[in-house]
């Protein structure tokens, strides 16, 4: 029996697909706590290849000043945009790093000095602290402390290791290994 392969052809204006790119980078961002117009700049601005100016953002994606000058700050804070000046030209422009691995180094790391040091703090002073109450809830306590901060610590050592990984070509290899 021949099986016979169908393909079929979706087309598509470039325009459109970059529209619902933006879109649904912007939802993704919002369910990961990320304001949605932080991550619809940003989807933006990877789906153009050239710079862009506040003033295009703005209408692009039909936001206020304020909230694009917000957004775009915190996007160079996280080091997946930056801020290009023109010779002659009074307006900021902003580029996308385009190098997905690069960015998802930027994310981690972020993340790791946002989220994974704070808890780790914490948690390292919850060990240290002198508890006084009831033995049994005590003894409950320091255990989940313990095993929480032993599982934030394997987070981190994970997070490290993503941000430290120069040749993306062994993590893909590994990721492949694990398919």
């Amino acid at each position: 029996m021949k099986v016979l392969k169908h393909y079929y052809l979706w087309v598509v204006k470039v325009s459109e697909a970059q529209l619902e790119f933006i879109q649904t980078w912007g939802a993704l961002g919002s369910s990961w706590g990320i304001p949605k117009s932080m991550a619809q700049i940003h989807a933006l601005l990877l789906a153009s290849k050239d710079e862009m100016s506040t003033e295009e953002i703005m209408d692009k994606i039909k936001i206020s000043r304020g909230n694009a000058n917000i957004n775009l700050r915190e996007l160079k804070n996280w080091k997946l945009v930056t801020k290009i000046n023109k010779l002659g030209e009074r307006k900021e422009f902003f580029q996308a790093d385009h190098d997905i691995w690069s960015l998802a180094k930027n994310i981690v790391a972020e993340r790791k000095k946002r989220e994974l040091e704070p808890v780790l703090s914490f948690l390292a002073k919850m060990q240290s602290a002198k508890f006084v109450g009831n033995n049994e809830e005590i003894e409950h306590f320091k255990e989940l402390v313990a095993d929480l901060k032993d599982f934030v610590e394997q987070l981190d050592k994970l997070s490290e290791l993503a941000i430290k990984f120069n040749d993306n070509i062994i993590f893909k290899k590994m990721i492949n290994m694990m398919k």
